[in-house]
């Protein structure tokens, strides 16, 4: 699916980080600009976090139809599934939160299709956070390649028993709203750990990096982040709380990774270790369309409640707008 450029194939890949459905609608708007620039279906990665895992997986699923980009939009407007998930899981004696969220996206969106049924794609990743080991796990299918699962420490199996549900599910469990996705041997076997448990990728890596610099499996010339994340904002009362210093230092911690991730991505292309990088944050003023468009997407909650039209059209058109700015400046051979 590569692009052109001087006669030569080159190929892109797409990071979606998590941020709920605030991230997945920033997204769609990085969707919508590819789409018109004539670069969405020529895609060769994706890797997902979170809410990012549910607008990617979405587009994985629905590959080059028309329609595809309208009924996500539709999708993120009209459905609140986090209350519902929690309130059922709580209710019901049989399955858990995580089971009702991994419900929930089968009836909007998956249809209970397997992984495997993304072959025709793009290579799409999953990420996750394996509580056994401290690394990313991931679920990883299409680009006509194997269905696997796996990570670096435990290894890789292939798999034709998860759902693009479990695995979005798996992906955006945010702690402690939901519960840990286990991961028994029927599923995935290891000699190191009798189960796994995963939770939210973003707890790892909020940007999904990772398999951008994979080039051993993913040679990318390209890559594409778009972050629609939470940034640390500076306070001008600072928390004397101690209850509230946990959330605070996890808040810096996601941000130190996060500044690190941009580091890696610079450092290994200076170093010809990895693809030509350009990335789009949410509170970037930087190229935004309409004055105060940053500080408006960035104030929207990272929850998974359906958006109103205000914000879903101030994301979507702050997503487009940042997305285009940085192709101009630092990759304009990209463009038409």
């Amino acid at each position: 699916m590569a692009v052109k450029i001087n006669g030569k194939n080159k190929r892109i890949g797409l990071a979606l980080s998590g941020g709920g459905f605030r991230a997945a609608a920033y997204h769609l708007g990085a969707f919508k600009k590819l789409e018109e620039l004539g670069l969405l279906w020529k895609l060769d990665l994706l890797s997902c976090v979170s809410g990012g895992s549910i607008a990617g997986g979405f587009l994985a699923a629905n590959w080059k139809k028309r329609d595809a980009l309208q009924r996500l939009e539709t999708y993120l407007s009209s459905r609140s599934i986090a209350v519902s998930s929690v309130l059922g899981g709580i209710f019901d004696p049989f399955d858990s939160r995580l089971d009702k969220l991994a419900a929930s996206y089968d009836r909007d969106l998956f249809k209970k299709a397997k992984l495997q049924t993304l072959k025709a794609g793009p290579r799409i990743y999953f990420n996750a956070t394996n509580l056994a080991t401290g690394n990313m796990f991931f679920f990883v299918a299409g680009g006509n390649g194997k269905t696997e699962l796996g990570e670096h420490e435990l290894g890789v199996s292939e798999t034709s028993k998860i759902s693009i549900s479990q695995a979005v599910a798996a992906s955006s469990a945010f702690p402690p709203v939901f519960p840990p996705f286990r991961l028994g041997r029927d599923l995935f076997k290891s000699s190191a750990v009798d189960y796994n448990t995963l939770t939210d990728g973003g707890v790892y890596d909020n940007l999904g990096v990772n398999p951008l610099l994979r080039k051993q499996r993913n040679q990318l010339d390209y890559a594409l982040v778009s972050d629609g994340g939470a940034p640390f904002k500076i306070s001008e009362e600072p928390t004397e709380s101690g209850a509230i210093v946990l959330k605070e230092a996890i808040g810096i911690l996601m941000e130190q990774v996060r500044g690190l991730q941009f580091q890696r991505l610079r450092l290994a292309h200076a170093a010809g270790e990895g693809p030509k990088a350009v990335w789009f944050s949410i509170d970037s003023t930087k190229g935004e369309k309409r004055r105060g468009d940053a500080a408006f997407a960035s104030s929207i909650k990272t929850n998974l409640t359906r958006l109103n039209p205000v914000e879903m059209e101030a994301l979507t058109r702050h997503g487009g707008a940042l997305l285009e700015s940085r192709l101009k400046e630092y990759v304009p051979e990209l463009l038409p």
